[in-house]
Order: C-alpha cells, then sequence, then structure tokens
C-alpha cells in the first residue's frame, strides 16, 4: 500500500492517473486499497486517489459499490478535504444509491445544499442526487424545490443555476417566470 501512495503523489499527470486506473483495473483488493488511500490519505494523496477512483467508478461502478457504505459514512466527519465530499457525491449522482444508503445519502446532500460555505461542485452533484431520490421518496420533492428555488433567488453561480434548473424540470417544477 505505501508503493500504490508513492506511485499517486510520484507526478500529478493524467498519464500517471491512467497508469494506476489501468494497475487497479477490475481487481477488487486494488481498489480497495484506492479506496482507503482517497478516503484516510493526507489531502493530495486524497485529491489523486480520487481523480483516479472516478475512472474506475465510471469502468466498473460494480467494484465501487461495496465501499459505498464507508463512502457514505465518511462524508459526516468533521474536516475531511472537501475533495471527498465532491468525488463521493460526484460517484453517487452517476450509479444507483442502494436502499440501505439512500438515507445516510439524503441527510447529506440536504445538509451540503443548506450550508451557504459549501462548495458549487457539491451543491450541484446533491441537487442531481436529491432529484433523482424525489422520485423513490416524494415526500421529499417540496423540500428540494424549495430549496433550488432559494438558491436560484440568491444569485446562484451557473453552475447551480444549470443544474438547479435542470432539477426543476426533472421534477415537473419548473415555474413559468415572465419573461
Amino acid at each position: 500500500n505505501m508503493e500504490l501512495r508513492d506511485e499517486i503523489l510520484r507526478e500529478s499527470s493524467k498519464a500517471n492517473t491512467m497508469a494506476v486506473v489501468a494497475w487497479a483495473g477490475d481487481n477488487p483488493e486494488r481498489i480497495a486499497q484506492l479506496v482507503d488511500l482517497f478516503l484516510h490519505g493526507e489531502y493530495r494523496v486524497v485529491q489523486r486517489a480520487a481523480w483516479i477512483l472516478s475512472y474506475v467508478s465510471d469502468k466498473y461502478p460494480e467494484l465501487i459499490q461495496p465501499h459505498l457504505a464507508v463512502m457514505v459514512d465518511r462524508m459526516g466527519h468533521p474536516g475531511i478535504p472537501v475533495a471527498v465530499k465532491r468525488n463521493v457525491v460526484r460517484i453517487l449522482r452517476d450509479m444507483p444509491v442502494p436502499e440501505t444508503l439512500q438515507g445516510p445519502v439524503m441527510h447529506f446532500c440536504f445538509q451540503f445544499l443548506e450550508d451557504p460555505k459549501e462548495t458549487v461542485a457539491v451543491k450541484a452533484f446533491s441537487m442531481a442526487i436529491l432529484g433523482r431520490l424525489a422520485k423513490i421518496y416524494p415526500d421529499i420533492r417540496n423540500e428540494i424545490v424549495m430549496l433550488i428555488e432559494d438558491h436560484l433567488r440568491e444569485g446562484a453561480t451557473p453552475g447551480i443555476r444549470s443544474r438547479g434548473i435542470k432539477t426543476l424540470k426533472e421534477l415537473g417544477a419548473l415555474k413559468k417566470t415572465g419573461k
């Protein structure tokens, strides 16, 4: 595992990232080592491991599934690098949230949306996830719609605007404006 950490830190390049992605392949033990560094490494290790894992999860989402519970749990720890949150919600945006994790994921996504200090990427991914979960849990729909409308009213960044409008459309909640 020490070698993997060194390899990850060797250089921040697409080539190095893809080399580690190739090394991990579809090997569950190697993916587990990557997840461990992603969740518990120091900041630079976390950021690079996140980049690698996002490629792995695009290729082999089923091999990331077993790690989702510990990833979601990690989002609740104070002071974790924003790269952890951003990449966990990015991964969750692109795959079905397992039923056992839907409650905690909803909790975190609402928390991120309500936090004025949260980053744009984390908020945008959270909106997308909540929009999808609202199809399973219709009772959260109004709360999401209200939060998104608040964001849009408060002069949102372009990223939040486009994601917010897209999510409102998906929820059939886009109000016609007088424009």
